[in-house]
């Protein structure tokens, strides 16, 4: 039985691309970037070409990227390095019920050491406004940390106009851009970013491999201790095979590639709403109806259909999609975001789905896929 895979936001395929780039590098460059020898020099020279790379995707400086194990640990070194360096100018955070537990859980140990954290809640198509970042901003608050899109509905949160409110504020200003970074045209200086956090598995690149983005002007320490590597901001030999294989990933992901990935997801989206119309399917949408959002994520709420029956019928059918983060998702346990953006009482939390499309799909998959979920939809409710 053949696959389809409609999960590209828990993860993405590596491109072939990215993998022939990685084995090169694997076999000739072989040497410690830090080292002064030959092959130390080369080493060096595919990190710094990457570096370079990957800086010009977000029109950032090459000395601002810093080169960490995945998402992950970037929203921890923004959000933890942050707040103890600057605990003397004040103790409150600000950052919002919708973003993923790479955020959430570090600022949950923040508070058990004396933060205090104001979690803003989103409207109910999952964005958080300008307006309630504003009121809830003080003259004691360090750092915001505003996801850029998000992972489970595709809601776009307004990053320009929040960073354009915290320019002049002594918050630095944090994004997870992990589900954005690769399908959205990004400048942190055009919005005022100071520090973004990205993945580059997200993008057809290698898993446990990102950077975290850290404005010149921000200086907090590293939160992975030991050697002097990324210019003292990240402790490690650097995996040079791995951020080969991301900048090779970030060079495929052009501006007319992007582009053209929004318009091909956007079209799955009303290919598959086309069809559950014409069959009579009641169903709602989670997050953005429009374009606006993340055109590559898309939550369905299917009325009195349970999810975890639902995935499991799909998997089985060899038809892959998701409820929800693949970080919390193994537990079937109710969306954060679906209850931060409908409430704890809602059926939409226990009745969702996310489909997620990847640049390898194609409409006759996303046909398939419609036309299976039909079908189970049919049986479970006659």
């Amino acid at each position: 039985m053949g696959y389809i895979y409609l999960d590209n936001a828990a993860t993405t395929p590596m491109a072939s691309e990215v993998i022939e780039v990685m084995h090169e590098q694997m076999i000739n460059t072989f040497g410690n970037a830090s080292a002064t020898n030959y092959f130390g020099r080369q080493a060096r020279k595919v990190l710094d070409e990457s570096r370079h790379t990957i800086a010009q995707s977000i029109n950032a400086k090459d000395s601002e990227i810093v080169f960490t194990s995945g998402g992950t640990e970037a929203d921890n070194t923004a959000i933890i390095s942050t707040a103890l360096s600057r605990q003397d100018r004040g103790k409150h955070i600000i950052t919002d019920t919708t973003e993923h537990e790479a955020v959430l859980k570090p600022m949950a140990y923040l508070e058990s050491i004396g933060f205090d954290v104001t979690y803003l809640e989103p409207d109910e198509s999952g964005v958080i406004s300008v307006k309630s970042v504003k009121n809830a901003l003080t003259d004691d608050t360090i750092l915001v940390s505003i996801m850029y899109g998000n992972n489970e509905v595709g809601s776009v949160n307004p990053i320009s106009e929040i960073g354009e409110l915290l320019k002049d504020h002594q918050a630095y200003f944090h994004t997870d851009a992990v589900q954005a970074y690769g399908t959205e045209d990004i400048d942190v200086k055009a919005e005022n970013i100071d520090m973004l956090s990205t993945s580059a598995h997200k993008l057809y690149g290698p898993k446990f491999m990102g950077f975290l983005y850290i404005n010149d002007s921000i200086h907090i320490p590293s939160l992975i201790m030991g050697g002097d590597q990324e210019t003292k901001r990240r402790a490690g030999t650097e995996n040079i095979p791995a951020i080969a294989g991301f900048a090779e990933a970030v060079r495929m992901a052009s501006d007319s590639e992007k582009k053209a990935r929004r318009e091909k997801y956007f079209g799955f989206k009303q290919q598959i709403q086309k069809i559950l119309n014409e069959n009579g399917i009641k169903y709602g949408i989670n997050g953005p109806s429009t374009s606006h959002g993340l055109n590559h994520v898309f939550n369905l709420y299917l009325p009195g259909i349970d999810r975890g029956i639902l995935l499991t019928r799909l998997d089985l059918d060899g038809f892959e999609v998701s409820g929800g983060s693949a970080c919390t998702a193994g537990s079937l346990e109710p969306s954060h975001v679906l209850i931060a953006m409908f409430g704890k009482d809602s059926p939409r939390i226990h009745d969702s789905l996310r489909i997620s499309f990847g640049k390898n799909n194609t409409p006759e998959e996303v046909e398939a896929f419609t036309k299976k979920l039909i079908e189970i939809v049919n049986d479970l409710t006659n």
